[in-house]
């Protein structure tokens, strides 16, 4: 049946999604099935017009529409304190606080030696690039997120960015001291 065909292919290509499995894909379908055609097809251009018109910011790997993001064209920046983080997701729960002023660096991923996921294959070559450009970069904020290879990641980054001579800080996670 040619239906159920188109339903098991969405399905499919819905499991390929992070963190959706078989029956929050059957879920998703279903749903997606019972919606209006209008309300279906603005899901499908929202995905399309991602694909198409989203790309990586040439200076700090942040998503954008631009050559250049927001974030990096902004000049009211601190231009002396880059904040690494591993994806854009990071980069949007730092910037919902306010608190945090600086520029920013995405590597997108992680050194990941037994998945074979080495420096090369994150965006390390373009922080130490713009820290070799004389921009004026004093201090590399590491927030790799508190993983095996977040770790890993930020102890490399950790004497490359000191090797360059610049201050490299690590921030702080866990529980606080004396809290109960």
């Amino acid at each position: 049946m040619a239906q159920a065909g188109v339903l098991n292919r969405l399905i499919e290509e819905l499991m390929r999604l992070p963190g959706i499995g078989r029956k929050t894909a059957q879920r998703l379908a279903f749903f997606l099935l019972k919606m209006d055609d209008s309300e279906a097809r603005g899901i499908a251009k929202a995905i399309v017009d991602l694909k198409d018109k989203s790309r990586f910011c040439s200076v700090c790997n942040n998503i954008t529409e631009d050559d250049v993001c927001e974030i990096c064209s902004d000049p009211m920046r601190d231009r002396k304190k880059i904040l690494v983080i591993e994806e854009p997701s990071n980069l949007l729960a730092i910037e919902k606080t306010r608190e945090y002023k600086g520029l920013y660096h995405v590597l997108i991923g992680a050194l990941s030696p037994l998945d074979g996921i080495g420096p090369k294959d994150i965006k390390i070559d373009g922080l130490m690039e713009r820290l070799s450009n004389g921009h004026g970069v004093e201090e590399v904020i590491i927030a790799t997120n508190p993983t095996i290879e977040g770790e890993a990641t930020a102890i490399y980054l950790s004497r490359l960015i000191k090797s360059a001579g610049i201050k490299a800080t690590r921030i702080a996670y866990g529980v606080p001291v004396g809290s109960d």
